[in-house]
C-alpha cells in the first residue's frame, strides 16, 4: 500500500507531469520543432520513471519485506522481478 509520504510526494509530481503532457500536446498543435518536442517527451518519461521508482521502493520496503519475513516471499519476489523487467524495457 502507498503510505502518506509517498502519496504526498507522488501526487504533486504527477500533476506537474500532467502539465508537461498538456504542453507537449500544444507544441504538436503549434507544429513546434521536433527536437524540442522529443526533449519534452523525454523529460516527462524521466519524471514518470522517478514516480514509478519511488513507488517501487515503497513496495519493496513494505509488501516485499513483509512477504519475505512471513513466508519467504517467493511469489512476491517473482512478481517484483516481472515488474522490474517491464519497467526497464
Amino acid at each position: 500500500m502507498i503510505n502518506e509520504d509517498v502519496k504526498k510526494e507522488a501526487l504533486p509530481r504527477l500533476k506537474k507531469i500532467e502539465g508537461q503532457i498538456r504542453g507537449i500536446q500544444k507544441m504538436i498543435e503549434k507544429e513546434r520543432y521536433c527536437i524540442d518536442i522529443i526533449n519534452q517527451v523525454t523529460a516527462a518519461q524521466r519524471a514518470l520513471d522517478q514516480v514509478g521508482l519511488r513507488i517501487m521502493k515503497r513496495h519493496i520496503e513494505s509488501c516485499v519485506t513483509d512477504a519475505i519475513k512471513s513466508d519467504g516471499g517467493g511469489p512476491m519476489i517473482g512478481e517484483l522481478m516481472e515488474t522490474i523487467y517491464g519497467f526497464i524495457r
